[in-house]
């Protein structure tokens, strides 16, 4: 569709009412019919489906054809978008893995190669193979790399695959795969200190092995680190440009006629653009880039084009240069596949639509994913909120907005991640993975969804937001992925005012929850491992200090805090939990309940008591002997990163089930 034709995305993202939804043909799930009572005191309601989206994570264009990977959906499959027609002319769905993040295809266009992110390693195959030739043929598996997940993918002209990726807790190697063998073979772990390899690029003589991402918190070690394979003897070099080695990790590559093009993921300074000599690597230029991230290449003539964190880029070769290109037409937001067709630029948008852009004047065409014929399924989620009659679900690149009263659901499009949020006065304010900060929406103001506060973008993980009733403040408990440590955010709705303090724990702990009580914030941390500290730091968030800590995890990082009366509630992620009198700041309740929860999960106090959510069960304490209970068990629930419950006004509780929004009337009896 033509970009002045308001398409259903812009129509909810400007604050439609909810009964626009069945108008504009959004999924709805209809009014919530209750399952039977549990125990006499527990009601549960299913309200379908939580996000419901083509959700992608790759794409590239062969021929007249963008191949796309999903994210999140299960199954996992990949459609091909036929851009003359705009229409989805094939799918195919792969066995194993949740999201596909790398395609590539041979020299000849012959194949498409995919490879896959999975939840845990074994003997399943993580790469595929797709004949193009025959789209209504599935695409087989060729088989896999010994490191879990596959990130990216490169085929050298010679027709051999080279793959790339981690999830071990080893370094990740080089993998290659040989067709004419059918061999996976691995070339090596070129450096021992690197977290995860994110990027490849192959010619007949080299393959470009680029990597260094410190996720979850992995501190100082593994910088962007990128090496030279050579394919005659068998050896690696080192050739990381010398500016980017304090980048956290070495984003894209791509050949780019006899220069390697690298492209850098940043923290605490702006990423940046080499190009190498591929004869000579050791030759190179470097330009500084515009914001965190630099992927997704291609070119037009003599000029780069590329996708950072708030749209696309253009690089001049000749002048060493980066602008920023201007659009005229809707936020991109996440950008995972950038190619180049009739001298227009196609741009694949984690919001489900592809844009054909004209490089020179910023127009654009877009075409929903959804309405050219991709399949749309539920999708893991992030965090929940409920309040003021809605029920909002955080995904990727969109935010669920239920209504409470008709069932029906509208999408509002949000960068990245909502990791959770919070409702005050019928506003949402969420905390919006990676580096957006606070972001807001008010269905009653006719405005879309918009940020409301950034924050240094090292702090790129906010993971738990709560309502500090005092103070009149958004507490945001954050991490960062690639310095370590975290932060603590304060955000003031009438003023605007926020504050950002940087590591109030210590600068290794990654802060992962916060609660409150009498304007006294609790924020909870732990290693990017289950073991070690798990430190309660009390925190005046008005002035700004630390009034008093502990280390209370007994060896196990938190993953949760909440307030009940004068205890305070935390779970860690071995599935302990201890209860902390507040005033005597005493320990007075330690339990072992792994059984029902292990890793990470939530709790919120509702009706007097806290609760518990995992992602197999939802569970309560009693507030005198605090024992534990189940009030849902074997949820399976339908989570990315971890698990969420959250409260209304009207003290229902809402969590998930397999991939269904789940609301839960429970009446605890009184002790």
């Amino acid at each position: 569709m033509q970009i002045s034709h308001p398409s259903r995305r812009s129509v909810l993202q400007a604050g439609g009412a909810a009964g626009l939804a069945a108008a504009l043909g959004l999924t709805a799930s209809g009014p919530a019919t209750a399952a039977p009572a549990k125990a006499g005191s527990t009601e549960i309601t299913d309200l379908g489906p939580a996000v419901v989206q083509f959700s992608l994570m790759s794409s590239l264009l062969v021929g007249d054809i963008a191949y796309i990977g999903s994210r999140n959906l299960d199954p996992v499959r990949i459609v091909a978008f036929h851009v003359p027609t705009g229409k989805v002319v094939g799918e195919t769905v792969v066995a194993t893995g949740y999201s596909i993040q790398t395609l590539a295809a041979d020299p000849a266009g012959r194949y498409l190669y995919a490879g896959v992110l999975q939840k845990s390693g074994g003997p399943q195959p993580n790469l595929y193979r797709w004949d193009l030739a025959t789209l209504s043929a599935p695409a087989t598996p060729i088989g896999q790399i010994g490191d879990r997940d596959v990130r990216d993918l490169s085929v050298s002209p010679d027709g051999r695959l080279y793959a790339v990726g981690g999830g071990n807790p080893g370094a990740p190697a080089l993998w290659e795969y040989n067709p004419a063998t059918g061999q996976v073979s691995n070339l090596g772990i070129p450096d021992a200190g690197a977290t995860l390899a994110r990027a490849v690029a192959a010619t007949d003589a080299t393959v470009f092995f680029g990597a260094g991402s410190t996720l979850n918190g992995g501190g100082s070690a593994g910088r962007a680190c990128l090496y030279a394979y050579s394919r005659a003897t068998q050896t690696f070099a080192q050739v990381t440009p010398a500016e980017m080695l304090a980048d956290p990790s070495i984003r894209e590559l791509a050949i780019l006629g006899d220069k390697l093009l690298v492209g850098s993921a940043a923290s605490t300074q702006q990423s940046k653009i080499a190009l190498l000599d591929l004869a000579n690597p050791s030759s190179y230029s470097v330009a500084t880039s515009i914001g965190k991230t630099a992927k997704n290449f291609t070119s037009i003539g003599d000029q780069v084009y590329f996708a950072n964190e708030t749209g696309l880029c253009t690089f001049s070769p000749a002048t060493n240069s980066i602008a920023q290109l201007t659009l005229n037409g809707p936020s991109l937001g996440e950008i995972w596949g950038v190619d180049a067709r009739n001298n227009r630029i196609l741009a694949t948008s984690g919001y489900g639509f592809v844009a054909e852009i004209d490089p020179g004047t910023g127009t654009m065409v877009v075409t929903d994913l959804g309405e050219a014929g991709a399949s749309a399924t539920p999708q893991t989620v992030m965090g929940i909120a409920a309040g003021a009659g809605y029920a909002y679900v955080g995904g990727n690149g969109v935010i669920a907005r239920h209504s409470l009263a008709t069932g029906g659901v509208a999408n509002l499009n949000a960068p990245g991640e909502a990791k959770d949020a919070v409702i005050v006065g019928g506003v949402l304010y969420t905390g919006q993975y990676s580096s957006q900060g606070i972001w807001t929406y008010d269905p009653l103001s006719g405005q879309p969804i918009h940020q409301a506060a950034d924050f240094p973008g090292a702090q790129n993980r906010p993971l738990d937001v709560c309502w500090d009733e005092v103070n009149r403040l958004v507490l945001v408990a954050a991490q960062s992925d690639t310095e370590g440590g975290g932060s603590f955010w304060t955000y003031n709705p009438a003023t605007g005012a926020k504050q950002c303090f940087i590591n109030p724990i210590d600068n290794r702990q990654l802060l992962r929850a916060v609660a409150t009580r009498d304007g006294v914030a609790f924020l909870g941390g732990g290693l990017p491992t289950l073991d070690g500290a798990g430190t309660v730091v009390a925190f005046d968030p008005a002035a700004g200090r630390e009034l008093w800590r502990l280390d209370a995890g007994s060896g196990a990082g938190l993953a949760a805090l909440a307030v009940q009366g004068r205890n305070l509630y935390g779970l860690t992620r071995k599935g302990g939990i201890f209860v902390l009198d507040i005033p005597t700041r005493k320990v007075v309740h330690r339990a072992d309940i792994s059984s029902l929860s292990y890793g990470f999960g939530a709790l919120v106090a509702n009706r007097g008591v806290i609760y518990g959510v995992s992602d197999t069960n939802v569970f309560r304490f009693d507030p005198r002997s605090f024992e534990v209970s189940t009030v849902l068990a074997d949820t399976d629930g339908g989570w990315y990163s971890g698990s969420h419950i959250t409260n209304d006004e009207n003290g229902y509780l809402y969590t998930m089930r397999g991939r269904n929004l789940v609301r839960i009337d429970d009446h605890p009896r009184k002790p």
